[in-house]
């Protein structure tokens, strides 16, 4: 029978897995797994992590990424505490797998709200290249001029629509990798575009930081230009002029 300070304990551990936010618990802690195998991981100090979607993951010191052992959502996470003041947490999925970490001797515990994250932004995705190719659309040709970006038509946009030198219609598809889809993709918008009597003739230009050979070749039996994008030179970081070599 829990005494009421043993209660008391109870609710204000079950309080703060509540909290919205990271937890984190640095502590002395020994772990047991049940599930489609048993592992056990004796007494050592190690960081707790426990998320807001209700995520347990257990870490050494090393390791970039991987713990070494979790529970992902969803799952049920239960606190007890001793008369000793010592935690039990039992972590349970619906799959009846659990994971109880036994908190020995907690060093750190804090929980912080993180707030909405943006997502992951690549340096050098298709969404960069494409605005800086729009606004430096010279890069592909002298004389060159945008007509639009993300011109629609009725299989999806077409990255950077404009017009050449000589005022001929040019449809460009962005890439951080030239590959045989890229040209698929821009051929089937070249069969579009040419339908239509206010654009056409329309020829296609496959832009990307690198494209591969079988794309170069495909490209060119299709009578599609290909053009390699130097990333940085288009962000103004490497000047080609002040090499050495």
């Amino acid at each position: 029978m829990p005494t009421l300070a043993s209660a008391a304990r109870l609710g204000a551990a079950l309080t703060r897995v509540a909290l919205r936010g990271v937890r984190l618990v640095v502590a002395r802690c020994e772990v047991d797994y049940a599930g489609r195998l048993s592992a056990y991981l004796a007494p050592a100090v190690r960081l707790l992590l426990v998320k807001a979607d209700g995520s347990v993951s257990v870490h050494a010191d090393d390791r970039a990424y991987k713990p070494l052992n979790w529970m992902s959502p969803p799952c049920r996470m239960e606190v007890v505490e001793n008369d000793d003041g010592v935690e039990t947490w039992t972590v349970t999925n619906p799959a009846g797998e659990t994971l109880r970490i036994r908190l020995l001797d907690v060093r750190h515990d804090s929980t912080h709200a993180l707030g909405q994250d943006p997502g992951l932004v690549k340096d050098g995705v298709e969404a960069h290249l494409q605005a800086l190719l729009a606004e430096h659309v010279t890069t592909l040709g002298s004389g060159w001029r945008l007509v639009r970006r993300e011109f629609p038509t009725p299989i999806g946009p077409v990255d950077l629509l404009c017009r050449d030198a000589e005022d001929v219609t040019v449809a460009v598809e962005v890439k951080r990798r030239g590959e045989i889809d890229g040209v698929e993709q821009l051929t089937r918008y070249l069969d579009l575009l040419n339908r239509d009597p206010r654009l056409a003739p329309v020829r296609g230009v496959l832009a990307a930081q690198e494209i591969k050979p079988q794309a170069r070749t495909l490209a060119q039996d299709r009578g599609i230009s290909c053009s390699v994008i130097d990333y940085d030179t288009l962000r103004g970081i490497d000047d080609p002029d002040s090499r050495l070599f």
